[in-house]
Parts: C-alpha cells; structure tokens; sequence
C-alpha cells in the first residue's frame, strides 16, 4: 500500500530548533540582573570601548530600550544613538542608562 503525504500547506508549522547567540543573551539578561553586572564587568576589563558599549546596548536592550530610555531621562533615539558602534556617550548619560537598567558603576584597585 502506497504512503500518502500530506501537503506542504497541511503539514503545521515548525518552530526554529536553534536561538541566535544574542536573542538568548538577551532572554538570559533580563532574567537575571547579576549576569547583566557580570557581563558588563567583563566587557569593562576588555579595554576597549566599543565592547563596552555593545554589551550596555546589549543589557538596555535586555531591560527594554524605551523603558531604560525613560528611566534615564533621555529620548529613546539618542540613546540608540549612544549606544551604537560610533557612540560616543558623555558620563552623566551613561551613569543615567546603568541606574536605569539597575546597576551601579564602580572602582576596584587593579
């Protein structure tokens, strides 16, 4: 007896088996807010700048732009904009987008 197939249209539709690297760290981010001082601790010992500022990108994003955008006191394109490979954020927002997202900055004796 033959097989019969169903239809590519019938058949239901299959979910992604993978994530993207960066959908879970997001999706990990927001779930805990230690991993988030972590992952900005080791962006920081880096030394460049641009790790930095990726990695803050990345944890507002965790956090939700808008909201964090809110929290700091500055419009959610500017900081987009800050926040972005060729940003360039004076301190005082920078402080503003880590009390938003819930974090602090400190010092260490290296």
């Amino acid at each position: 007896m033959a097989r019969v197939r169903k239809s590519e249209k019938a058949r239901p539709a299959r979910k992604a088996l993978t994530v993207s690297h960066r959908e879970r760290l997001i999706d990990e981010l927001r779930a805990d807010p230690e991993l988030a001082a972590e992952y900005l601790n080791a962006a920081a010992e880096d030394g460049d700048p641009r790790v930095y500022l990726a990695a803050l990108r990345t944890v507002a994003e965790a956090q939700g732009m808008a909201k964090v955008a809110g929290a700091a006191g500055v419009p959610r394109e500017s900081l987009y904009r800050a926040l972005s490979s060729g940003g360039n954020p004076r301190f005082s927002p920078l402080h503003a987008i880590l009390k938003a997202a819930g974090l602090k900055m400190a010092v260490e004796r290296v």
